[in-house]
């Protein structure tokens, strides 16, 4: 490998797939997911190895191009990557590019996909709080003529609600890059996806109280549902600012 001649994805799958230290190949970003990659794309790829393994590939530990990213991991760190973390929604859309576990490799992934109800619960219960936290003082600001605030506080409102609907539904919110791609093939139940995604946009550029109440209405209802009620209680009279008017 030159300067000249970096090490392309297609000569690395080749090279690793030939290595029987290696147990699995996930590619993960822009590239396993359909219709998003651009001509600026690299190719982002765990490298798993078998536990206690010994292979020269860890060499490429660090490998860093404008074409190729690679990570190369132990199988029970793999496991435990993303458990939680930033990187579990890329883990959770990645795709499998060898898998020698009989179907191991993607396992792995469908588990880092879906949330244990546990986990799921307790994280919507901390979110549902800081949604309503953000909301509430956007709507006070907004109020009390603080427009810039308000706006802030209205934004940062949404990144609490979009992990909140999804800690719902029990699966990692998807960045922001893949948000639409995500709703659009895998969209939140008992939502409209244009209709959430045009008040997303709305709340997070304008700061306007109305849409935010009603987008409030509606979240309020499905937590209930799902048994946070007492987080929203909590709150008390100041539900009221909060609410339709």
């Amino acid at each position: 490998m030159t300067a000249q001649q970096p090490l392309t994805y297609d000569a690395f799958v080749e090279l690793a797939a030939a290595d029987p230290a290696v147990v699995g190949l996930v590619l993960k970003g822009s590239r396993a997911h359909d219709g998003m990659s651009t001509r600026h794309s690299d190719h982002d790829l765990y490298v798993v190895l078998a536990d206690n393994a010994t292979t020269a590939l860890t060499r490429f530990a660090g490998h860093r191009t404008a074409g190729l990213d690679l990570v190369v991991i132990s199988l029970t760190e793999f496991r435990a990557a993303g458990m939680p973390g930033f990187e579990r929604y890329a883990l959770a859309r990645a795709r499998v590019v060898l898998d020698r576990l009989d179907g191991g490799i993607a396992r792995i992934l469908a588990d880092k996909a879906r949330l244990d109800a546990d986990e799921a619960f307790r994280n919507a219960g901390g979110l549902l709080d800081a949604y309503a936290n953000s909301l509430y003082r956007s709507v006070k600001n907004h109020r009390d003529g603080q427009v810039l605030a308000a706006r802030l506080d209205a934004a940062d409102s949404i990144r609490f609600l979009l992990e909140l609907l999804f800690a719902l539904d029990r699966r990692p919110r998807p960045y922001n890059k893949y948000l639409e791609w995500e709703l659009a093939r895998h969209p939140l139940p008992g939502w409209d996806t244009d209709a959430l995604l045009r008040a997303v946009d709305r709340v997070s550029a304008t700061g306007d109280p109305s849409p935010q109440r009603h987008l409030f209405a509606r979240v309020e209802a499905a937590a209930r549902e799902a048994g946070h009620g007492e987080v929203l209680d909590a709150w008390g009279e100041d539900l009221g600012l909060m609410r339709p008017r």
